[in-house]
């Protein structure tokens, strides 16, 4: 076992526990143990457990990323400012100035990375699993060898989840990873697409960072595209998964926090526009819990209100002062 292997060991060790317990979990659901969509759920199970983990993370980076095209236009008069000034205390300055513009935004360039870094080792970890573990029916962990067997038996749709489109010259398992294929690259565009077009200001879109990250929109997809024909059925379900939770999440993240400026942020405001609206109309007839009745409206003269007789006992006479 190389330094890799072994670096990379632990992971498959908490990947190959998280299938078997979602594994044991379907199987007593009533799905079947030997069945290939089984073993397909568990590998979404997995997408799941470690994606609700890196919550946190993904909120994180969205806030980076937000940041990291609002102030754009800052990091160019800084730019601005140093052009052409090649001496070292002009760069120290020039690095000094850029980590306290990132300071003060609460952000940097990493931290939009890095969901995506702590993701690719697991990544590494599942295709191992599933190109070591299960197809040479040697097992991983608690994922012992009968277990990896069963599993490498298993198919969906008459692919087994170890199959690759190059691999295999069957015609059910090269139209069943074209398609995942297919929809990997189109759930990685789209979400990376709806982060830009929705929560990016019109400010924010025309300047270099933007322009990198419409590269990487169009770049991304593509290389998923010509490297996926060597991906396992398996890890194409995992990332098909991984882009439907990401952009399922990032929706939710845009429209409770979106960007200052973006049309995210404009859909919000007529959001809270028509709530307030609704709470207006609702309350025009109630005050403090008491409702309010409009007063009758009056026609023709006004009626005189009229004095109530107050009861008196009998007049005592007048009596005249005596001399």
């Amino acid at each position: 076992m190389n330094f890799f292997e072994s670096l990379i060991y632990p992971l498959e060790w908490v990947v190959a526990w998280i299938m078997v317990g979602a594994h044991a979990g379907l199987t007593a659901l009533g799905m079947p143990e030997d069945g290939g969509w089984t073993w397909a759920l568990s590998i979404v199970a997995l997408v799941v457990i470690i994606r609700i983990v890196l919550i946190p993370l993904f909120v994180k980076q969205i806030k980076a990323s937000r940041g990291m095209a609002l102030l754009q236009p800052e990091m160019r008069k800084i730019q601005q400012k140093y052009k052409g000034k090649t001496d070292p205390a002009s760069r120290e300055a020039m690095s000094r100035e850029t980590m306290e513009l990132y300071r003060s935004h609460g952000t940097n360039p990493f931290s939009s990375c890095l969901p995506i870094l702590l993701q690719a080792p697991i990544f590494f970890a599942l295709f191992r699993v599933l190109n070591y573990g299960i197809r040479n029916e040697q097992g991983v962990g608690p994922l012992t060898g009968v277990l990896a067997k069963q599993a490498a038996e298993s198919t969906i749709f008459g692919a087994r989840l170890t199959d690759t489109f190059l691999g295999s010259g069957d015609l059910n398992v090269k139209i069943l990873t074209a398609v995942l294929i297919v929809a990997m690259s189109l759930t990685t565009f789209t979400t990376q697409r709806q982060l830009m077009i929705k929560n990016m200001p019109a400010s924010a879109l025309d300047n270099p960072f933007a322009q990198q990250q419409k590269l990487i929109m169009y770049l991304f997809p593509i290389i998923f595209a010509v490297s996926g024909v060597n991906f396992p059925i398996g890890v194409l379900i995992y990332w098909f998964t991984t882009n439907l939770w990401t952009g399922g999440q990032q929706a939710y993240v845009i429209r409770r926090m979106p960007a200052p400026g973006s049309k995210a942020e404009e859909a919000l405001e007529a959001r809270r526009a028509r709530k307030r609206a609704r709470r207006g109309e609702a309350s025009t007839d109630v005050v403090a819990g008491e409702v309010v009745q409009e007063a009758p409206q009056r026609t023709g003269q006004r009626v005189q209100p009229k004095r109530k007789d107050r009861n008196r006992g009998p007049a005592e006479p007048t009596r005249r002062p005596q001399n």
